[in-house]
């Protein structure tokens, strides 16, 4: 009897810290938009943070920085990926829905000027080079019009679309121009584009450092020439050590206000900068310096 009544109240206890746990897991589900270069630090943080919560759904797609933003002030997704700050025009939208921003950066991003594989003139190029080539109204047909040591052979252009932020942050820096370019080239996706130029040996496109960094077996990388007059390829170490100028950036997530009251999404955006940040140089981007991840994680405690 003594023994059946043990077993009955350490089953109950056993039973009631199961309930207990069951209470205090998460659920829900989480919905991500936005920036294809965000994109895959997005995923990678979503599919380890489901491991460690299994009642959580997290969502994650791509439509540009531009058209996340379009769908999240409508209210349509909790958080934003976005390869640029969130612009006057786009938080103006939101409020007209009740939505705030939480700017969060997540990491650093080089973006990458990419040529084919056998391509044996181009080593190095210059941003007056490069504004040449992609400016509106550009008459550069063949790479002999932008250097006369180049070949007259025809150039094939590919590049994000308009509704990127890669897009903005290039024709702004290197363009600088408010979301203007010619238009004569082939814009998708980044994997479409990775495709295009790995295709094509008088190719010529740019994105995110990750792609490049997944497809250095079919793309070559050029280097830059920086306002000191170094010519620098992209990397870990000349993002942080500030050589790859103009083109390197911060990279972001922008959770609602609202969504942060929710503890699925609160969860997230913590886990993201705590066990995310590792994760961080495995997809390709460069780590935020401890200084600024502490902000970041202050922003997201809302202090």
């Amino acid at each position: 009897m003594l023994l059946l009544v043990l077993s009955l109240i350490v089953g109950c206890s056993s039973n009631a810290k199961q309930a207990e746990g069951d209470q205090d897991q998460l659920t829900g589900s989480i919905q991500i938009d936005g920036s294809s270069t965000v994109f895959p630090i997005s995923q990678a943080v979503a599919e380890e943070f489901m491991k460690e919560n299994s009642g959580v759904q997290v969502t994650v797609s791509t439509s540009g920085t531009g058209g996340g933003f379009e769908k999240w002030a409508k209210g349509e997704t909790d958080i934003n990926d976005a390869s640029r700050p969130i612009k006057d025009e786009e938080k103006k939208a939101a409020a007209k829905k009740g939505i705030e921003p939480l700017e969060i950066p997540v990491a650093y991003d080089a973006i990458t000027i990419v040529v084919n594989k056998e391509n044996d003139f181009i080593d190095q190029m210059t941003l007056e080079e490069l504004k040449k080539i992609w400016e509106p109204g550009s008459n550069v047909k063949t790479w002999k019009d932008v250097n006369d040591k180049w070949p007259a052979e025809p150039i094939k252009l590919y590049g994000p679309g308009t509704n990127h932020g890669t897009f903005d942050y290039f024709t702004e820096v290197v363009l600088e121009t408010d979301k203007k370019s010619r238009t004569d080239y082939t814009a998708g996706e980044y994997n479409t584009l990775v495709q295009g130029v790995a295709g094509d040996k008088n190719a010529l496109g740019y994105f995110g450092f990750a792609y490049y960094q997944e497809n250095q077996d079919k793309l070559k990388a050029v280097k830059i020439v920086n306002e000191k007059g170094e010519a620098v390829a992209p990397s870990v170490e000349t993002v942080n050590n500030g050589t790859y100028t103009p083109l390197s950036r911060s990279v972001y997530i922008y959770p609602s206000q609202k969504a942060m009251e929710r503890p699925e999404v609160k969860a997230f955006v913590d886990f993201y900068l705590e066990k995310g940040h590792e994760l961080v140089e495995e997809v390709g981007y460069v780590k935020l310096p401890e200084d600024e991840l502490k902000k970041a994680r202050e922003t997201a405690k809302g202090k």
